[in-house]
């Protein structure tokens, strides 16, 4: 396609990964000079985001799984304003750009797909994704590609495009000083840090057992959870019942995230599913050491051995003794946070929108 003009559809409220990305891939197509324009719900996370941006973006209300309304305003809005690709980027926006197909049946339309989870079993959920309307969907990882391909749905339909952070987005901030006296953390304490929501393939019941196993051979230890989500309060009982009350900070969402990664001596996480974790490449960006699970795309990141550690998913013993391991060796954290500053560049927002593009004028 010789002049792509891409319509970012996400209808969803809150702000996770995959709302960063579709952020990052907008406003780079906009520095670029391409046309690029973004449909949101009002109200959202993203409208407020599009906004602070001043980037280009229109707000439509859509209700639920299949809304012909919303789906015919879609579509006149993308045909009145003269774009001729829709990149949906969640499974709800999928259902969306579907309807706005029917309607506007020239419309091409991408699909991101950001999450390992085998697609539903229910006849809609399958066809969404092997329907003839879609003519790519874009996997975040050869992980969840595998998944894809497992599910029925066609190799050549298939892209694989990392997701990328901004690698110098925390480079001005400055570890505050005040950040251990703030959260009631030793001074000579080593803080382990993770940043996730609060849901269950994140797996923080893995994380806390494995604290909880740790604080046995090293109780200088304290742990850090930056997040919120469904499943918070039930986490911080079973911390309670793992005796890890005083060991662990429990921050809820934050805005910063910068601050708190500044201040962690390791990064962990312990997720069970995982499409890629851009939270990961965040916390490499800023030379952390990194523990991870051997779950999803993580392994696509961390260079076992060299730009961090990886353990097998849901082995709460062997998450402890690498959080030992790194715990008891300064100059270890120092070299795989140092190799981690450089395997970073590889997953760049820059690189992400390059090869959104480079798929757009492929179209």
């Amino acid at each position: 396609m010789k002049d792509p003009a891409v319509l970012h559809v996400d209808p969803e409220l809150q702000w996770r990964g995959g709302q960063q990305q579709a952020l990052y891939l907008h406003l780079g197509m906009l520095s670029r000079g391409y046309k690029s324009g973004f449909i949101c719900n009002p109200g959202s996370e993203l409208a407020l985001r599009l906004k602070q941006h001043d980037a280009d973006y229109h707000c439509i209300r859509h209700r639920f799984e299949v809304d012909l309304v919303a789906g015919f305003q879609l579509a006149l809005y993308a045909k009145t304003h003269g774009y001729n690709i829709l990149h949906l980027h969640s499974g709800h926006a999928l259902s969306w750009g579907l309807l706005a197909k029917f309607f506007y049946p020239k419309l091409k339309l991408i699909a991101a797909r950001r999450v390992d989870f085998h697609i539903g079993k229910n006849f809609f959920s399958r066809w969404k994704y092997t329907s003839s309307g879609v003519n790519t969907i874009v996997a975040i990882s050869k992980n969840i590609r595998n998944v894809m391909l497992q599910d029925g749905v066609p190799e050549a339909k298939i892209r694989l495009i990392y997701s990328g952070v901004d690698t110098h987005k925390f480079d001005h901030i400055v570890p505050d000083s005040n950040y251990r006296q703030q959260w009631q953390i030793p001074e000579e304490a080593i803080i382990v840090g993770t940043v996730a929501a609060f849901v269950a393939h994140k797996d923080y019941r893995n994380f806390f057992a494995a604290a909880a196993i740790a604080l046995k051979s090293n109780p200088n230890l304290h742990f850090v959870a930056v997040g919120d989500g469904i499943q918070m309060q039930i986490m911080k009982d079973l911390a309670a019942e793992l005796g890890l009350v005083g060991k662990i900070c429990f921050t809820g969402f934050q805005n910063k995230v910068g601050n708190h990664l500044k201040a962690f001596d390791i990064f962990v996480i312990a997720s069970k599913k995982e499409g890629l974790g851009t939270s990961v490449l965040d916390a490499m960006s800023v030379g952390l050491p990194v523990i991870g699970t051997r779950a999803g795309g993580i392994a696509e990141m961390i260079e076992d051995g060299k730009s961090g550690l990886l353990v097998e998913a849901r082995n709460s013993e062997a998450l402890a003794r690498a959080i030992l391991k790194l715990a008891a060796d300064k100059d270890l954290r120092k070299h795989l946070g140092s190799n981690a500053l450089k395997r970073v560049q590889d997953f760049s927002k820059e690189q992400m929108v390059d090869d959104n593009i480079r798929l757009y004028e492929e179209l």
